[in-house]
């Protein structure tokens, strides 16, 4: 019989793994020794599940740096804040930026200051998340025969890889060819003894190297922990599944097409076997997205009606990226589709009702829903992709779950790496039946060379993930420019045409940061660059 653990959220204020949430990257300095952590679990392994537990509810926490950013701000409640940055930088999630737009730095780029708010947020919420990692991390043996202890432990594991994924692809480019390339500190449990007097910036082979060796040792963790009857209690956690997707994602930033492949063909397998599948296009054809109990979600935050983010009123997610709900979006005009790639969706193809057309309208949204945004007279190509909470238009409770990863994604990698890894027409065979079975059933495609699908795939990803955090990773991976002619802004100062590997793409660490670590000075920082130039829009 399998045994469910981690049941729900233990106690938030956790002695053994407390944490700081200060710029510095040697945040151990004060924490006990591994050999005391040690005997703490021996004596009472709730402590450690209770680490564990504040791993994940700490991907969602109201203002979490007040302290470091010296005020409150309505863009700060963790992860999904970065996620809402890094959309906003790139040319797909289109806003106005106004004085109800909290992402209005990031549309131009002037979050690439060392002192701005969003240099600091990125930078603390990240190490913050991999801080909590290593304390539990530094508390549990991997040659531990205990199956729970197998899970805690992959837990860890996996969130540490995590945020030096998301770390990696935001301090430095791609991964192939800037191999050598200064990326970002590393610490983990090794190191936290000395972190305290400085750690320089590790290579990007280095980042990587501790990214995969993290998921590997996990992916065998989760194994051993099925095996011995432990799973998952609910999506906020890491299964097997979620495992393999992650390092699906990692192998596909380094190319390894053929194991990006492989991996996310176990996702899919260890996925399916938790009854995980992908959405039909009945169950997308109104709006969605907004629980882990739906089949598609293969992990997320979850979050609860009382959580602070939540009590907040308008400090959320949902309140920025909803349209249904009462929040920010109402009067920031809320957030669209880049036009043009509005215009290229198949009108037989049911996400194009994802997003209101030109004359406010979606095949999807019923009556009610449709009153609603005339109602706030949402701009031409605004989504209505994410449901209100507990489908309840217009309320003001955005207890709203976010997607960190959906199985519709691993078909797209797998697609991808199928084709650029020596094979396009098997890649384009993955796509086509995907395509067609749970979003266009009219779908075809004609292409033919490994970049043809690659380049095809990139499409898809733009329309299924939308919204969802991750198309900057794809811009960076792919080495895209930021061109946003043609795209519907609405302010003329954020039409950009930026180059690939232009120097503003990189983000810089931020001053406290230089200022904190011994090992770092500002010539060990990415070089700075002017605040992009406005380009004409396309006529």
């Amino acid at each position: 019989m399998k045994k469910n653990i981690l049941y729900g959220v233990l106690a938030l204020a956790v002695t053994v793994f407390a944490g700081c949430e200060d710029l510095d990257t040697a945040p151990e300095g004060n924490t006990t020794t591994p050999a005391q952590k040690e005997e703490v679990v021996k004596l009472d392994p709730k402590k450690t599940e209770a680490g564990v537990n504040a791993i994940f509810s700490q991907l969602s926490t109201y203002n979490p740096n007040e302290d470091a950013l010296g005020a409150s701000r309505h863009n700060d409640f963790g992860y999904p804040a970065l996620m809402m940055f890094f959309d906003a930088n790139g040319y797909d999630v289109v806003s106005d930026d106004n004085g109800y737009n909290w992402t209005g730095n990031s549309l131009d780029y002037s979050d690439r200051g060392t002192s701005s708010y969003e240099s600091t947020i990125v930078w603390n919420t990240l190490y913050a998340q991999i801080k909590t990692s290593n304390a539990v991390v530094a508390s549990l043996s991997a040659d531990s025969e205990d199956p729970t202890i197998n899970f805690l432990l992959a837990q860890a594991l996996a969130s540490r890889a995590f945020n030096y994924w998301v770390l990696a692809q935001l301090y430095q480019f791609n991964y192939v060819g800037n191999e050598n390339a200064p990326c970002v500190p590393i610490v983990t449990e090794d190191n936290s003894d000395t972190a305290i007097e400085g750690v320089e910036r590790a290579t990007v082979a280095e980042v990587f190297t501790l990214i995969t060796d993290d998921l590997d040792l996990a992916i065998k963790l989760l194994a051993k922990a099925q095996d011995g009857g432990v799973e998952r209690a609910d999506k906020r956690y890491v299964s097997l599944a979620v495992a393999y997707g992650l390092r699906a994602r990692v192998n596909l930033t380094m190319q390894r097409w053929d194991e990006a492949a492989a991996d996310a063909s176990s996702a899919i397998t260890e996925a399916t076997s938790e009854g995980i599948r992908p959405a039909t296009i009945a169950e997308v054809s109104k709006p969605y997205f907004n629980s882990t109990t739906e089949d598609q979600w293969m992990w997320g935050i979850i979050i609860s009606e009382t959580d602070r983010v939540v009590t907040s009123g308008i400090v959320n997610w949902p309140s920025h990226m909803g349209s249904l709900n009462y929040g920010y979006a109402n009067f920031s005009k809320g957030k669209q589709i880049n036009k043009s790639l509005y215009d290229w969706i198949p009108d037989t193809d049911v996400r194009k009702g994802w997003w209101i057309d030109a004359n406010g309208e979606s095949p999807i949204l019923n009556e009610e829903e449709a009153e609603w945004m005339a109602e706030y007279a949402y701009p031409a190509y605004t989504h209505v992709k994410f449901a209100p909470y507990k489908g309840e238009v217009g309320t003001s409770t955005n207890a709203n779950d976010i997607p960190l990863m959906r199985i519709e994604e691993m078909y797209l990698i797998k697609a991808e790496a199928e084709a650029m890894g020596g094979s396009p027409s098997t890649g384009a065979q993955t796509l086509v039946d995907f395509i067609k079975a749970n979003r266009n059933p009219e779908y075809s495609f004609s292409g033919s060379s490994a970049t043809d699908v690659q380049e095809e795939v990139y499409f898809h990803r733009r329309i299924e993930l939308w919204g969802e955090g991750l198309s900057w990773f794809d811009i960076m991976r792919l080495n895209k420019a930021v061109d946003r002619r043609g795209g519907g802004y609405p302010n003329a100062t954020m039409i950009f045409n930026i180059p690939a590997k232009d120097a503003v793409l990189l983000w810089r660490l931020p001053e406290k940061e230089i200022l904190a670590n011994p090992k770092l000075t500002n010539a060990d920082n990415n070089p700075g660059a002017p605040t992009p130039l406005p380009v004409p829009d396309f006529e």
